[in-house]
């Protein structure tokens, strides 16, 4: 593993493998589930190669005394139900000599590609040990092994297990297995002792113990979504994005609201586009591959000012690219990618727990706005599970500007000073008009005239230019001269790279951009004033957000870009290194 500096954040960080159908990510999830009983906070990544099921999968966490938003730059411990193409993540699982790595030695020997990092080996035959405990899971033994290494005690592992089984009868035979796992893993550490040192532990007796929520980044923008009064949602399955639907399918039931699975992505965003003409705040999601086919709809709903929400959930491209993995090249599309002049809404979250608030505040800007607004979250923290503190109440819900009926006068797109006017509401007396994708007077007539086009190109641009965003527009840390921009999940590596930097003495200040589109000039030439050094750190191959800038905005200097594309995450260590040359003048 690679060597963190001393002022690191304390954490343990543990790769539980194997094949589909050995239960690595249902026991990923109860072991994160049971640090959240013991007082930790922690972070769960799933990744996996390319199928729609079966195949190699793993389940990867980082467990400790403090919020978690990215993965440490190494694991402390593998552990491998089975060998079968687990060899195809280390370029992920990054071990070293402190590293500790299990696997049942009945299932083969451990990939050479492991072995040599040093790593300590410790087999041990989990399969065997399950078998002799009738009608338990091999997962359930990794689970006690794994988070009794990890600190965490016996008693929130097996509480974890009960809060989360949904089969009695086999139940009591799993709790044993874990207790199994348990009493395998003090024999390994009293090896591990006395070969190098034992394995990295959580301190769980210091942890604080408070309410804490334990979501994923899709689940949380759903019910950001939901707060945000969001009760009709469209959409297509996708990965990343499906949990979404998945999650609020169940949800809007409750609050009154209506899931319908579409036909396909566009359908979906018409049907969505449609029901918020009819006065119902509307939410679809997708990906990239969804977003580009929805991109003519998404010029209706601008031309027609009906707001809506599309959340894309960001995945490696183009094409079909790779549908598992993280990467934050959908940005220029989203900030860009309309035919003709057609402003939107652009929001990014910057942690799991933001999918949330994000998700809410995007709601709330597309119905006061009357226009499109895209959630730019990613496949990192979309699938990605984390424990966290549960979130303020938030004010921002879903307010439109609506028209009485029988106003005289009435013109739908009236050239108002804020560049917003009144929506009637489809049935309400008096007020009816043409909504549609021709340009228009400002009564909604149909209109190729010069005049017309300029009016209600300005008044488009207008009303998302002088909306006041409040100091939501950004996370902005510290007031060094040197200055790293970022958005989306790379703000956690980022956040944590720049606080091991000023551990050694190093300071440096954190934008973390949340509104992307549109611009605010004003905003960011304060944010950046005394700024020296300007870098911009981004997880794509283009330097997509570098560029969009540069474009945008006018810096004090020009500034400098470090990107690169996924699937492998930004770790905290590997942007040390890259801030610490900027910074140095390397």
């Amino acid at each position: 593993m690679q060597t963190q500096t001393t002022t690191a954040p304390t954490s343990v960080s543990i790769a539980l493998a194997g094949s589909g159908g050995s239960g690595v990510m249902t026991a990923g999830t109860v072991l994160l589930a049971a640090a959240a009983k013991a007082g930790a906070y922690g972070l769960m990544v799933r990744t996996s190669g390319p199928q729609i099921r079966g195949g190699e999968a793993a389940a990867l966490l980082r467990l400790g005394p403090q919020p978690m938003s990215s993965l440490d730059d190494g694991f402390d411990l593998l552990l491998a139900i089975d060998w079968q193409n687990v060899n195809r993540f280390a370029d992920e699982i990054v071990l070293g000599p402190r590293s500790v790595l299990i696997g049942d030695p009945d299932e083969g020997e451990a990939p050479e590609v492991f072995k040599a990092t040093g790593a300590r080996y410790a087999p041990l035959s989990m399969k065997k040990m399950a078998k002799a405990i009738p009608g338990s899971w091999v997962n359930m033994i990794a689970l006690g092994l794994s988070g009794t290494l990890a600190g965490l005690p016996l008693q929130a592992l097996l509480d974890a297990v009960r809060e989360s089984w949904k089969k009695p009868a086999t139940l009591e035979a799993n709790l044993k297995a874990v207790a199994a796992g348990a009493a395998a893993a003090a024999g390994i550490a009293a090896k591990l002792a006395q070969d190098g040192g034992p394995m990295a532990q959580l301190q769980v007796g210091a942890l604080n113990v408070n309410p804490r929520w334990m979501i994923s980044g899709n689940e949380a923008a759903g019910f950001g979504a939901i707060r945000g009064g969001v009760r009709f949602v469209a959409a297509y399955p996708i990965t990343p994005a499906t949990e979404v639907l998945e999650w609020m399918a169940a949800k809007l039931i409750e609050v009154g609201g209506t899931l319908l699975q579409a036909e396909d992505e566009l359908a979906s965003i018409n049907m969505i586009i449609g029901a918020s003409y009819g006065g119902v705040p509307s939410l679809t999601a997708t990906s990239g591959p969804g977003l580009a086919l929805m991109t003519e709809a998404i010029g209706l709903a601008v031309a027609s000012e009906v707001p809506i929400v599309i959340v894309d959930v960001m995945r490696g491209g183009p094409s079909t690219g790779i549908p598992a993995k993280s990467e934050q090249s959908d940005l220029s599309f989203a900030v860009s990618g309309l035919h003709g002049d057609a402003p939107r809404l652009v929001v990014a979250p910057t942690s799991i727990g933001d999918c949330l608030g994000a998700t809410q505040w995007a709601v709330h800007l597309a119905e006061a706005l009357q226009a499109p607004a895209i959630v730019l979250s990613d496949q990192f923290m979309g699938q990605s599970r984390a424990i966290i503190d549960r979130p303020v109440d938030s004010e921002f819900s879903a307010q439109r500007l609506t028209v009485e009926a029988n106003t005289p006068d009435y013109k739908r797109y009236r050239n108002t000073a804020s560049g917003v006017s009144p929506m009637a509401i489809p049935g309400t007396e008096g007020v009816t008009y043409t909504a549609d994708g021709l340009e228009h007077s400002e009564a909604g007539i149909p209109s190729s005239q010069s005049r017309d086009h300029v009016l209600q190109l300005d008044k488009r641009q207008r009303k998302l230019d002088l909306h006041d965003y409040g100091p939501y527009w950004a996370d902005i840390e510290g007031d060094a001269d040197a200055v790293v921009i970022t958005f989306g999940s790379a703000s956690g590596p980022v956040r944590e790279a720049i606080a091991r930097a000023k551990a050694t003495g190093v300071d440096m200040r954190l934008i973390a951009l949340r509104l992307l589109a549109p611009t605010r000039p004003g905003q960011m030439a304060q944010t950046l004033q005394g700024a020296k050094r300007i870098i911009v750190v981004e997880q794509n191959h283009g330097a997509q957000l570098y560029r969009y800038l540069r474009g945008y905005y006018d810096f004090p200097v020009p500034p400098s870009t470090y990107h690169r594309p996924g699937p492998l995450p930004l770790r905290p260590g590997e942007l040390l290194t890259a801030l610490l040359e900027w910074r140095n003048g390397k």
